[in-house]
């Protein structure tokens, strides 16, 4: 029987700040000579710390509002008891200690900052259930804040830190992860998308190789954004995932796709014709004809990506992308066909087997000039970068390094940018 080797993750900079921010706290509190509450210090910096220096931020600002509005409330109450009511430590006083968070809670609502909330109510039970019996719970109340903002600032300082070499922001990062997307190579794990991320923050010069349209990246990598256009199509456009535009396209005329139309419809195959108009990308097809394609259409046409018509396309509407699927002898078939016709000139040919749809292939239909080098070489040129790097989960593509692994081939990227030989 075959063992499968278990691969753990490695023991990220996370972990390691986290440990280090709460010991930084417990130092703090004794030359502080014991005054305060770490355990407090230590919740505060564990929250904060984060992968990205703009969650620390938002983290850090949420602990800081919601402890100001716990302690502001706290320290009503203890006035409110010890002046005005004085109930003890009975039933009356818990059934108003949460009546209380209503107040609370609302606060957060009206300033929006409801991310706040709980914060507040944490800090405002921690006063009034815990302390209210100490001696000076006055005393409580401030050290209860100042132990919460000097956890969030050892958060703050700690993530800002960085032990990396000079980052490399002069190389475009041109990265294939379709096996992944499709959930091969280990998968798009979190992990990755995390360091990814991460590097993103950074500034790293990022952008994707993909064979899908745009929408199947969107859907395959739905928490990664990077700010270069992603390479999509197998190159035949660029897409501004943040602005959701489409800065460079390669077409195939209107008059030479009604031929190439008339061609592959004439033989009894359905066509999925790809427009984009004023950057909305549309997908005209006539009547399903086999199982794949009817399947496909059941799975896609509800995404909000993508824009299905069944209907004839425009005679005037030029076409970025034609495909379609069938049994794979018919398709080879067609292929053939197609490569000693008239309408192949100006064409570029994509023909692969299903992994979905046993017995079933793909054509992908292009302009000839749409390929990756030339949509790679305009970002190059656009955006003036010094140099490039290509990494690749699949040996269709021609990169720099290659790897079987989504994780091993973040790992690469992340020594890259970082200039780091760990």
């Amino acid at each position: 029987m075959k063992i499968e080797r278990v691969h753990l993750p490695h023991i990220g900079l996370r972990i390691i700040k986290s440990a280090v921010g709460v010991l930084i706290c417990f130092v703090i509190y004794f030359l502080r000579g014991k005054q305060g509450t770490p355990f407090y210090s230590a919740l505060a910096v564990l929250w904060c710390i984060q992968n990205q220096t703009k969650n620390t931020v938002n983290n850090a600002i949420q602990r800081t509002i919601g402890t100001f509005i716990g302690a502001v409330y706290g320290l009503i109450y203890i006035l409110l008891k010890q002046n005005v009511f004085n109930f003890g430590d009975s039933f009356l006083h818990y059934c108003i200690i949460s009546l209380a968070l209503i107040p609370i809670i609302y606060t957060t609502v009206v300033i929006k900052q409801k991310k706040a909330s709980y914060f507040s109510c944490v800090v405002f039970l921690s006063i009034v259930v815990n302390h209210l019996l100490d001696e000076n719970p006055y005393i409580f109340v401030l050290n209860r804040s100042l132990d919460t903002l000097i956890g969030i600032f050892v958060g703050l300082i700690l993530n800002s830190i960085s032990l990396h070499g000079k980052l490399d922001k002069e190389t475009l990062f041109v990265v294939n992860m379709d096996n992944s997307m499709d959930g091969l190579a280990g998968g798009v794990t979190p992990y990755s998308k995390v360091i990814m991320n991460g590097m993103l923050e950074k500034g790293m010069n990022l952008t994707f190789m993909t064979l899908r349209t745009p929408a199947g990246f969107l859907e395959g990598m739905p928490d990664i954004k990077p700010a270069l256009p992603i390479i999509a199509m197998d190159g035949a456009i660029l897409y501004d995932v943040k602005e959701n535009r489409y800065p460079k396209v390669y077409i195939i005329s209107a008059e030479h796709a009604g031929e190439i139309e008339k061609f592959i419809t004439e033989r009894g195959f359905n066509i999925f014709t790809t427009v984009i108009l004023e950057d909305v990308l549309i997908i005209y097809h006539s009547e399903l004809v086999n199982d794949a394609e009817k399947d496909i259409y059941e799975k896609m046409h509800k995404s909000p990506y993508r824009n299905y018509l069944n209907k004839q396309r425009p005679d005037d509407h030029a076409v970025v992308y034609m495909m379609s699927i069938d049994k794979t002898e018919k398709i080879e078939k067609l292929v053939g066909e197609i490569k000693e016709s008239d309408v192949y000139d100006e064409l570029k040919i994509l023909s692969y087997p299903s992994r979905e749809y046993r017995g079933y292939s793909y054509i992908k239909i292009y302009n000839k000039n749409a390929s990756v080098k030339n949509m790679r070489d305009y970002l190059m040129n656009a955006e003036e970068f010094k140099k490039v790097v290509t990494l690749s989960d699949n040996e269709r593509n021609k990169a720099d390094y290659k790897y079987s692994s989504c994780d091993e081939m973040v790992r690469k990227m992340r020594r890259l940018f970082f200039n780091s030989k760990m």
